[in-house]
């Protein structure tokens, strides 16, 4: 964490409230978890890790002292953690795809949160990553390290798990005890003490599916205890399946990073997705509904994956037909504010950054850290709010991987100008340089949110009459003629900046419907 970003911190903790989180149909929560922390995580005492290569070798010696000496236990992982100086260092470790905590292992935690800051590193620096690797991992050159604990993980050790008639739970198991954690072993469960996690994470629409439960997509789910990690994505239907067996009780968490290859961050700390941490629950998992009672920041980041994901899912030639926004999109929430955008700044647009600083003020240091690609301003939005406005922005993000910085960056920059300086609602009045790119992008935008929201939700699909400078209804009145959305997603090149280009091209594809074409755009010309 740098000192830029610990002002943002201090200005969201004092909004951010640690609300109640329910179980599936009223059905008891696996694990004490009862609310959604917000905060610095603080630290209790420190603990002997019962995975070190020698508690696991006495532990061994314990439970099968007759077959001890025939069983070669070595190291498999190396406990570590990182002190990255910028960025740039830490952007390496995270492309290494190591699970990055940034506190400890092996303490025992007073009070969960969102992130923890070491004291002895000081708030203008980036604080420890601490990761599991293998033993031989090679480590990044120039990014400082400390390897803490060499560890055995029987799983990471097929060979030697097999080798002989050893029950390696019960030596976890007695590792625990003789590491003096006894009191972290979970209760004998009905599968018989070491357990792999599973569970569902849901959420609920009340205008989806009468309300009915259904499951949260693609995200995510961590779990620890001391060096042992464990991780799965939930399925479209929220269930998740994890790899390991714990038999101690784990913590667990919810990352959103989504297996479709979107991140919502920036969670208070230096990493591209957010974060939710939901404490120590059963060696079985955690079972998570979420609601709009739920946590705020759990409930709009569970919203916004939904309605990505599903977005993302449809993106095929026999469904939208329309390309999927580009790989490690960056979302970011913001609950506190009305406007979006689809800046894509980590895609490479460019952009004026004192338009920049005016629009989106106070968020600019950690915005010029992180570049990311979509702004939501979730502010009073519920389940189908957030459901509409992801679809416009990702919309957006389509239409930018098919035309490219060279059509965006006057694109945004012509919106964030309007917005700054003619005090318009965000798209100006339509006579400024570069409204043409505004024009296209946008009719596009409030064309695919209607559609998907009214095949959602059903109804009729809005009519935006005289609301915006552009026509966004030339798209629907094509549509309900029988134009599919992937055939006018075709049309958009990074060519077709203006109302005339429109025209052209989608005559120049569709021959066949000139006439269709000339007469809505005719219709739409002098309103």
């Amino acid at each position: 964490m740098s000192k830029r970003t610990v002002p943002m911190i201090c200005l969201l903790s004092l909004v951010l409230s640690c609300e109640p989180v329910s179980s599936p149909e009223g059905g008891p929560l696996r694990g004490p978890l009862e609310k959604v922390e917000h905060g610095m995580i603080q630290l209790g005492e420190k603990l002997e890790d019962p995975y070190t290569v020698e508690n696991m070798r006495n532990a061994l010696t314990k439970v099968y002292p007759t077959k001890a000496d025939r069983v070669d236990i070595s190291v498999t992982d190396l406990y570590a953690r990182f002190l990255p100086k910028d960025e740039a260092e830490l952007r390496t470790l995270q492309e290494l795809g190591l699970y990055l905590l940034d506190h400890p292992m092996d303490y025992r935690i007073v009070q969960e949160g969102d992130y923890y800051q070491d004291p002895e590193v000081g708030e203008e620096a980036i604080t420890w990553q601490y990761a599991v690797v293998p033993h031989d991992f090679t480590f990044p050159a120039g990014i400082h390290y400390e390897v803490l604990d060499e560890c055995y993980i029987s799983e990471h050790d097929p060979v030697t798990r097999a080798a002989a008639d050893i029950d390696w739970n019960l030596v976890e198991e007695e590792a625990f005890r003789l590491s003096g954690n006894a009191d972290l072993l979970s209760p004998v469960s009905k599968a018989g003490g070491a357990v792999a996690p599973a569970g569902r994470i849901t959420i609920e629409d009340p205008g989806f599916s009468g309300g009915k439960p259904f499951g949260v997509a693609g995200v995510k789910v961590a779990a620890n205890i001391f060096v042992k990690v464990a991780t799965a994505y939930t399925n479209r239907d929220g269930y998740y399946q994890m790899d390991k067996t714990f038999r101690g009780n784990p913590r667990y968490r919810i990352s959103f990073q989504n297996e479709k290859g979107f991140k919502i961050g920036f969670n208070f700390i230096l990493i591209p997705a957010s974060v939710s941490t939901l404490g120590t629950g059963t060696n079985e998992g955690i079972d998570l509904h979420v609601t709009t009672e739920s946590d705020n920041s759990l409930f709009r980041r569970c919203a916004v994956n939904n309605a990505a994901y599903d977005y993302y899912s449809r993106c095929t030639e026999t469904d939208l037909d329309v390309m999927a926004p580009p790989e490690d999109l960056r979302i970011w929430i913001f609950p506190f504010l009305k406007v979006s955008s689809a800046c894509m700044l980590h895609h490479g647009a460019f952009m004026d950054n004192t338009l920049l600083i005016a629009y989106l003020g106070v968020w600019i240091p950690l915005i010029q850290v992180f570049l990311p690609d979509l702004t939501l301003g979730t502010q009073e939005q519920d389940y189908a709010g957030i459901y509409k406005l992801v679809t416009h922005e990702l919309s957006h993000a389509s239409h930018f991987q098919q035309v490219g910085t060279a059509f965006w960056t006057p694109y945004v920059e012509y919106i964030i100008r309007s917005f700054v300086t003619e005090g318009q609602a965000v798209y100006g009045t339509g006579t400024a340089a570069n409204a043409g790119y505004c024009a296209v992008g946008e009719m596009w935008a409030y064309f695919m949110q209607e559609t998907l929201y009214k095949d959602r939700y059903g109804g009729t699909l809005n009519s935006y009459g005289n609301q915006f400078w552009f026509k966004p209804d030339i798209f629907t009145y094509l549509y309900e003629r029988g134009m599919s959305r992937g055939e006018i997603f075709k049309a958009l090149k990074k060519e077709v900046c203006s109302m005339e280009d429109l025209e052209d091209e989608l005559i120049s594809r569709y021959p066949s419907r000139e006439e269709l074409i000339r007469q809505v755009f005719k219709s739409y010309e002098n309103q």
